[in-house]
């Protein structure tokens, strides 16, 4: 049904307290889509409801679907090309975050979303002379509606992977869809930022991007909440394609607010040669389940994944990645670094499977973590499939408490306890931040010395 809140229109459930048909086509309609899309909707819809919810990893208990605003609008012209016309709730709110700043500074292009709906695109125009198409999602299937047919929800990520996919294809919104031609390389990255502003909301934003042969892309993307007292969810979801001799960057920053369940989807298809990076801090939500998975399906093709999580008091961060090797001389890097304080639970799941015949294949995964208190929990869960002999195959992982006698060397330099705390957890993060975007890196380094602060007795 629809209702109306100040600023804001919103579609939440039935009558019954359950999503159904009604709300679909609703949503489907405010939008104008084509017929198939709202097929492909209703048939995620009817997996949703076939699909039963995760019986392994963190409790959902207090998650009520029912309760769950499912489409969201702001009072706002969709996808405004000049700064000035986004309205000036919304422009203050993106300003604080730095978002014009940044693309004035080192960005190709900037879009920016607001609930469910994407308020701001811009693109250089040097890049779309070169057929770089940088669009919301709603925007793409209405103007590149074969390009969406031949990779939403197809080959990448299906609505039957699981659950929360199934709900995404039904009600997703927004989102970026970017398209890189062949032999164009983008020499500085394109943006996105996605803000969830409303209490019980959800956000379920869609990004697609696609990097044909031997093309290169690099793509920032950053998500945020306010803090309400009830749960909210964000089940987003990300398609990449890196095609032959392709090399896509996907870095993202995601610091929901801890009422959030953040259910993420992500996940690489790569082809021949192509090179697939993702470097990830999660640093907010009550509940994250991310675990960014890359499909080496052509022959020496090669991932690289880079994650930070950080859990708090009443944070669980269960993240972590997946590699399917398929084709043959394939190469995957995971490097997992995880921080728990005050009894937050950390907890490091991926899987590594080699297929038979991925001949060559060579992957090593390596997860740190430390332990501020005795309160707080780290746990490592690796899956190691191999079916394949000729591989090589590495896997390490430590955990422990910060070093005394490194704080008390810092202390002797003139620092105060606290201040070496800080400093010894920076160094420990180093190497993935330096991964990041400059912007990104400093937001990350502040969101963690934040919750620092007052670590001692």
């Amino acid at each position: 049904m629809f209702g109306q809140r100040t600023n804001t229109a919103y579609i939440h459930v039935s009558e019954e307290g359950k999503i159904d048909e009604e709300v679909v086509r609703n949503i489907s309609k405010s939008k104008n889509e084509p017929e198939w899309m709202l097929q492909k909707r209703l048939h995620a819809l009817q997996i949703y409801r076939q699909l039963q919810l995760p019986t392994w990893g963190p409790s959902l208990k207090e998650l009520d679907m029912n309760t769950i605003a499912y489409y969201s609008l702001p009072e706002a012209t969709p996808n405004a090309r000049r700064w000035e016309d986004v309205p000036e709730e919304i422009k203050n709110t993106f300003e604080r975050l730095g978002i014009p700043e940044a693309e004035k500074k080192a960005l190709a292009g900037v879009g920016s979303q607001f609930d469910s709906q994407a308020v701001y695109h811009k693109l250089r125009e040097d890049l779309e002379k070169l057929g770089v198409i940088f669009e919301d999602m709603d925007e793409a299937v209405h103007n590149h509606p074969e390009l969406v047919k031949k990779y939403f929800m197809t080959s990448c990520v299906p609505p039957t992977l699981h659950k929360f996919v199934a709900l995404h294809g039904a009600c997703w919104s927004g989102g970026s869809f970017i398209y890189v031609p062949k032999g164009v390389k983008v020499d500085l990255p394109l943006q996105a930022y996605f803000r969830m502003n409303i209490e019980k909301g959800g956000q379920f934003e869609h990004t697609l991007i696609v990097v044909d042969e031997g093309a290169e892309l690099q793509y920032v993307e950053g998500c945020s909440s306010p803090r309400y007292t009830t749960s909210a969810l964000h089940a987003g979801c990300v398609e990449l394609f890196v095609h032959k001799k392709a090399r896509l960057r996907y870095s993202s920053v995601e610091n929901w607010s801890k009422n959030t369940y953040n259910l993420n989807t992500k996940r690489a298809i790569v082809d021949e040669e192509g090179i697939m990076e993702w470097v990830g801090g999660n640093a907010g939500s009550k509940v994250s389940m991310l675990y960014p998975c890359t499909i080496l399906k052509g022959a020496n093709s090669k991932a690289e994944h880079l994650g930070i999580a950080y859990a708090g008091k009443g944070q669980e961060q269960d993240v972590g990645a997946k590699v399917y090797h398929i084709g043959k001389n394939t190469t995957s890097i995971i490097k997992s670094k995880s921080i728990s304080k005050d009894g937050g639970i950390n907890t490091y799941r991926g899987i590594v499977k080699i297929n038979p015949g991925a001949t060559g294949a060579k992957s090593h995964v390596q997860c740190d973590a430390i332990i501020l208190d005795e309160q707080s929990i780290s746990n490592t869960i690796p899956i190691m499939d191999i079916q394949e002999s000729k591989t090589t195959i590495g896997h390490e992982a430590t955990v422990g408490k910060i070093d005394p006698e490194k704080i008390f060397y810092l202390q002797s330099r003139g620092l105060t306890e606290e201040e070496a705390l800080k400093l010894v957890v920076t160094g420990f993060v180093a190497p993935i931040m330096k991964e990041l975007p400059l912007e990104y890196a400093v937001e990350l380094n502040r969101l963690i010395e934040l919750e620092m602060e007052n670590s001692i007795g």
